[in-house]
């Protein structure tokens, strides 16, 4: 009877007399015979009742189907595109000059001093009256020194220069590190107010010659890694107290070293001109001399008898220049007093002659292709002979390094026999 009910439905839906159909049904349920007399109305009552319960269905569908059929299809979000970043400038504003990268971040200021002259951007320890710590302070000048100070450390900053009033009212300083600034340039009469100055450290800086005008009681000078190359004529002569004189890591050629040079350094000991451009020995060294380093150079040749006149010299370091047998006249490290002879990195074939005092003896990447013993035995030394009851003429050499040449283990026998106090042998 549904699928009947279903299909008249139908029926009257195309005709368009539904609704009226339904609204005039009606409100009690027909009998079996009125059904019988009359199926239209028994249909349209069973289609009426169904008709509460189904509508709101029917709406729902119906919306669901209009909502399908006219939405449209929501576009797919494009990516935004990604900000271009500015490149961060790595170098600070115009009216301030570029820092160094390897220098460390500025310190705090201290603790309140005890001192009331103690300048407000350095420490004033007050255990240290006599010292002033302005290091790491990321200073463009030097601030005022109190009178009472004698120890100034100034490294690790950004001061470029030294004016005529840098130290006015520290008359009495013995001790100043401006190591790692910028100074490149240093009034000439600066320095030269500071009689009581005894150590100077000037390393790491912008330096184009050597300051004039240094005071008399200097010690010590050090001036490595600047940019030097030119040394002022008689900037010495004054200095005869000055035991250090650091010129290594510069641009020192041979032109630069006159006969008189290094005259008035009468009680010079340490002299260090590694890293330079020199291809000749430097003249007229002082005869005080106890060290001499001369590393990292061009020197192919030294002149017969050079050492000759150095009585103390202890010490020698001649590693990575360009020195060959041609340019090594014989007995040329046969010092009386040489402890330390340092030749690697050369273009040496055979092992020089040598005291029997030294010590340590560095020959090490060279061109050495045999080694002798009783060739390189002290002179007057003979290699076999009983030491036993003559230990002062035995030879002192305790440490040699050999590798880095042409030779082979085992360590030669005679070579063991003349160095008897040899403690280490590097082939």
């Amino acid at each position: 009877m549904a699928v009947l009910a279903g299909q008249k439905a139908v029926r009257f839906l195309d005709k368009g007399c539904l609704m009226e159909e339904l609204l005039n049904v009606p409100d009690r349920p027909p009998s079996s015979a009125e059904c019988k007399q009359a199926p239209k109305g028994c249909i349209i009552w069973i289609m009426r009742s169904s008709f509460y319960w189904l509508l709101p269905l029917v709406l729902i569908l119906a919306s669901e189907a209009q909502g399908q059929a006219t939405r449209r299809p929501r576009p797919r979000p494009r990516p935004r595109p990604r900000p271009r970043l500015r490149p961060t400038p790595s170098f600070p504003q115009p009216h301030e000059p570029s820092e160094p990268t390897d220098l460390p971040p500025p310190l705090p200021p201290g603790p309140p001093s005890v001192f009331p002259d103690c300048p407000r951007e350095c420490y004033c320890p007050s255990d240290f009256p006599s010292a002033l710590y302005c290091d790491s302070r990321n200073l463009r000048k030097v601030p005022v020194i109190p009178s009472r100070i004698h120890y100034l450390y100034l490294q690790n900053n950004f001061i470029t220069e030294l004016p005529l009033e840098s130290f006015r009212n520290a008359s009495g300083l013995r001790w100043i590190n401006l190591d790692n600034n910028r100074i490149r340039k240093i009034d000439q009469k600066v320095l030269e107010k500071l009689p009581s100055l005894v150590f100077l450290y000037m390393e790491k800086n912008q330096l184009e010659e050597v300051p004039s005008a240094l005071p008399r009681n200097l010690e010590q000078l050090r001036l490595s890694q600047n940019q030097i190359s030119r040394i002022p004529p008689g900037v010495f002569s004054k200095l005869e107290n000055l035991l250090l004189l650091d010129l290594q890591h510069n641009k020192l050629s041979d032109g630069v070293f006159k006969p008189d040079t290094f005259q008035g350094l009468k009680n010079l000991m340490q002299l260090n001109l590694a890293n330079n451009i020199l291809r000749k020995m430097p003249p007229k060294v002082p005869t005080a001399i106890h060290q001499l380093y001369l590393d990292s150079n061009r020197i192919e040749t030294i002149p017969s008898g050079y050492f000759k006149g150095f009585p103390n010299l202890a010490f020698i370091r001649l590693n990575y220049n360009k020195l060959s047998d041609r340019g090594l006249p014989k007995n040329s490290f046969n010092l009386s007093n040489l402890l330390v002879l340092h030749l690697s990195h050369n273009k040496i074939s055979n092992v020089p002659a040598i005291n029997n005092r030294l010590e340590h003896l560095y020959l090490n990447n060279n061109s050495i292709e045999k080694i002798n013993g009783t060739q390189i035995c002290p002179n007057d030394v003979v290699a076999f002979h009983d030491f036993s009851s003559d230990l002062e003429n035995v030879p002192h050499l305790r440490y040699l390094r050999l590798d880095g040449n042409y030779l082979k283990p085992p360590i030669p026998l005679d070579l063991m026999m003349c160095f008897r106090l040899l403690q280490s042998v590097v082939i």
